[in-house]
Parts: C-alpha cells; structure tokens; sequence
C-alpha cells in the first residue's frame, strides 16, 4: 500500500480533525477537515460569485473543460484508484468501474447538454395567442449542493456534479466523512486543467456540514438513507429549494424457469456481490421458479463458494473488499442472525471475518421468507437471500411487496414475456437478463419510485432537474389592440366564439360528439 502521505490529496490536511482509515487494514490513510457552517456558507458564497461566468460560457467551452478533465482522469487513474482503495476498500476492479464511469460521464454530458438543454419551441391553438412565437428555455439554478454517499467515492459524488456543471450550475461537494479524499482529487483536477475558480469546490466534514449545504444551496443532490433523505427534503422544503434524492434499495432479480441457468447465476453473483454488496442497485434479494430452484442454488453455491474476500493487494488479487462504513457491519450481522432465528440456512458464510479490517463472509441463505428482515429492510453488505416461489406471479407480487422501488431484474429466455412482466414492477428501473448495467447507460433515466427517491440520475432529466425552466412568448406583430382587451366589445368577443367554433366546434360534430 502506498504511503500515507501520497494518499492526501491538496486540502487534506494532517492535523484535521476527521481521520479516513482503510476498512481493509484499518491504517489511517488521511485527515480532512470538518467544515463549520460558516465557512460552508462561505464556499457558497465565492460558488455563487462564480456561477455567473460559467454559465456565460457556450456549451462548447464548458465541454472543453470536460475534455480536459476526461484526460487528466485517465492520466491520473492509478492515482484515482489507489485513493478509491484505500479509502473505501474495494477492490481495484470496483475502483476501475469508477474510473469508466468519470470518464464516460464527461463524455456524454460535453456531447449531449446543449441537445438536452436547447429551447423548445411551444404551439398553442387558442384564439387568444394566434401569431405568436412561444418558447421553453431551461436556466441555470445557481450554486447545487451534492451530498455524496461512502459508497461510490467518485461516482455517486462527482458524477453528480458533472451535469450540473454542464447546464451552467456551479457545484459545492459534501462527500462522505468517510470516504472524502477521491473528491479532493476531483479539486485538484479542476486547478490543474484551468477551470475557473471556485465553480467546483469541495467542503469535507460530517453530518453539520451537509446540513450547512442543505441550508444554503439551490439545489440539493442527495444519495445516502431514506431517513436522511426525508430531512434532507423537508429541509429543501422549507427553504422552497429544488432536491433530488436517491435513497435506499431492496432491489429484486427473479429467475424465471426458461432462463438460461448460467446466466442466471453469474448476473445473481456480480449483482449481489460487486462492491461488497454495498451499492443502491445491488441485488438484495432473488425469487426463483420452482422448477428449476434446486439447479441454481447448487450452482450458485458453488460459485459462492468460489468467491474470495480480502485486503486488496492488486488486480486479481480478490473479489469481494472491506465493509465501508463500521455501523453496517452490525446491520449485516443482525440481518443473517435474524434470518437463521426463523428458519433460513446459511450455506454459505455467514459470519464476520477474523482480522484488522472490516469483512463479512459472502454469504448464502435459502429456505427465507418475507418475515424475515434481511427480504424487507436494505442490507448493504455480501448477503444474498434466494426464495423459492410457484410460478411468475408469485414472485412480480413479492418483488412489489417492498417499501422500496428502485431497480428490478428479470432472467429468462422469452422476451415478450418479459416486457410484460417487467411493466408490472414496482420499480424504478428494470433490467432484463442483467443486473446493474443501465447505470452506465447515460441516456436512459434512472430513478426510485415509493421510498427509494425523489428525481432522476442520467437522461435528460438528469441534467433538466439542475434547471429552471422559464416560458417565452413573443408577439412578433403588435396591434394597437386586440380583440379581448378592455374596454369589453361585444361584437369582438361575438367574434371569438365564432372562431372558436370554426376551429373546434365543427371538428367534434364531424366526430359526432
């Protein structure tokens, strides 16, 4: 591992309060501030300032600046996953998802914001606004504050803040406590390729300081708990600011008897066991046919078996990392001793690794029901719970018996039926012999539904939402007076009826309505 000293980018300072270790070696790999309200409110401030002059770029220029950066991350990646290592312990193959994602991200965004944000133009029949020019255009909100999660270091908090930036918006960060050193390497990025000053900037800290953010931004990104994220918009709601939230995920697969039994297993295994288990997309829990039940527990046991978790020592070194944040490791553990207490087995694992770091086995459990906590409540770590059900529509009622909607999976061999299916979940996004993937799909929304969120990442309206939209009509040939305005003319509006009749009226008697 790296020295300590290689691993604190600008702005972390070593006599900060906040101390960032390992979770794979327990090693104190940083220290960062803990940002007062004031000197948020500060950030802010100077964001503000700035806003301005970005926004007066075309969106060219500001694409240019996304070029620069997109070079700067693939120059600098070895760096950028070193810091997301250690700070998050993932693996480097986790980390390496996060450098694809930045990259991708400041490529589609440079290519598509200006498509996304262009005017629109509006037509309107009604007789009062004949020969008139109408139009939509979409304005920058000002200064966006983005609240990012332990998780993702790079993604869920400066991919965040690229399509905010593209529409105009300048961004301050609140990454987590936990994990805040891969923001301040994104810092260091915008000083090194020349961007403006302070049309980015980072405030590191812990709960006060998103508050602080919360209190002085216009807009809120949010992604973290949904009992956060419930304060988080009742604050926004106070204050009238615009947020967006993605919250928690109990997110479904269901493996459908006609599905291909390999692919099954190995979408299930990445799906469940890809950053630890701990991302929002993650798959939570699986429903499978009846008929083919046996066949893919015996499969996916073997494969679990198969899975090894460790310190990362490299590529290839091993599959599954460290536990993130301390708490969750308690939540893991109650979820699999709550399942084993009313009945489910454990086939695989089920315990918490011996060692400096924080690890919990990957771990199986079958013979589980919707009593059980670990198919209802959001686990975030290397568990998976497999249920066996009769037929399809058992298991699309489960997958919806959820307080949670955010992402669903399906597997199967018969694509019609699959649409259908899918169009009957609860769920914000659905994929089809996949799992996670459409996160990389920067053109297709991604969103919870019921308590995974509010809004959108991606699309255009995952750009759309860090903007005011303000309507402009245009009388492009002005009369002295037109036929509604006071003082009232009888005979004028005995003229408009008979327009309107003419444009509509004759339409629905020819109908017959």
């Amino acid at each position: 591992m790296a020295q300590t000293r290689s691993l604190t980018p600008d702005g972390a300072r070593a006599d900060a309060p906040i101390a960032v270790d390992n979770p794979a070696t327990g090693a104190v790999v940083g220290h960062v501030a803990d940002a007062s309200a004031q000197e948020v409110a500060q950030a802010v401030a100077r964001a503000r300032q700035a806003q301005p002059g970005w926004a007066g770029l075309s969106a060219r220029s500001r694409a240019e600046f996304f070029t620069r950066g997109r070079r700067w991350l693939l120059t600098h990646r070895q760096e950028i996953i070193d810091s997301i290592v250690a700070e998050n312990g993932k693996t480097q193959e986790d980390a390496i998802v996060e450098i694809v994602y930045g990259v991708s991200a400041f490529a589609h965004w440079a290519k598509r914001a200006r498509h996304y944000l262009a005017d629109t133009k509006i037509r309107s029949l009604s007789p009062f606004v004949l020969g008139r020019s109408m139009y939509t255009r979409r304005v920058p909100l000002g200064v966006v504050g983005v609240i990012g999660p332990w998780n993702n270091p790079l993604i869920n908090s400066f991919g965040d803040a690229i399509p905010a930036l593209a529409a105009g918006n300048a961004v301050v960060l609140k990454p987590s406590e936990y994990t805040p050193l891969t923001a301040l390497l994104m810092e260091k990025m915008t000083r090194e390729c020349g961007w403006p000053k302070d049309v980015f900037q980072v405030v590191t800290g812990a709960g006060a300081t998103g508050q602080a953010l919360v209190d002085t931004a216009d807009f809120v990104m949010f992604t973290g708990s949904t009992k956060t994220g419930r304060a988080v918009a009742a604050r926004a709601g106070e204050r009238l600011v615009p947020c967006s939230l993605e919250l928690g995920g109990k997110d479904a697969l269901i493996v459908l008897a006609d599905a291909s039994l390999e692919r099954a297993v190995n979408v299930t295994l990445h799906g469940a066991l890809c950053n630890g288990g701990q991302m929002c997309t993650s798959v939570e829990r699986v429903y499978v046919e009846e008929p083919v039940y046996d066949a893919f527990v015996a499969m996916l046991r073997r494969r679990f078996e198969e899975v090894t978790s460790a310190a990362p020592a490299g590529l290839g070194s091993t599959d599954v990392g460290a536990m993130t944040f301390p708490p969750q490791m308690g939540i893991v553990e109650d979820h699999v001793k709550d399942a084993v207490s009313r009945g489910a087995r454990v086939l695989v694992g089920g315990h918490t690794a011996p060692g400096p770091g924080r690890f919990f086995e990957p771990t199986l459990l079958v013979d589980v029901d919707h009593t059980m906590t670990c198919m209802r409540e959001e686990t975030f770590g290397p568990t998976l719970p497999v249920m066996k059900v009769a037929n399809a529509e058992e298991a699309v009622r489960l997958v919806n018996d959820s307080t949670y909607g955010l992402q669903a999976s399906l597997i199967t061999s018969n694509m019609k039926r699959a649409r259908h299916l899918a169009e009957r979940l609860e769920a914000g996004c659905v994929t089809i012999n996949d799992a996670q993937t459409n996160y990389m799909a920067f053109g297709l929304p991604m969103g919870g539904w019921k308590e995974s969120g509010l809004g959108v990442r991606h699309g255009a309206e995952g750009i759309r939402k860090y903007t005011r939209l303000q309507a402009v009509s245009v009388n492009r040939f002005p009369t002295r007076r037109d036929l509604h305005m006071l003082p009232f003319d009888p005979s004028a509006y005995r003229s408009i009826l008979r327009l309107v009749d003419l444009m509509y009226g004759n339409r629905l008697r020819r109908r017959g309505k």
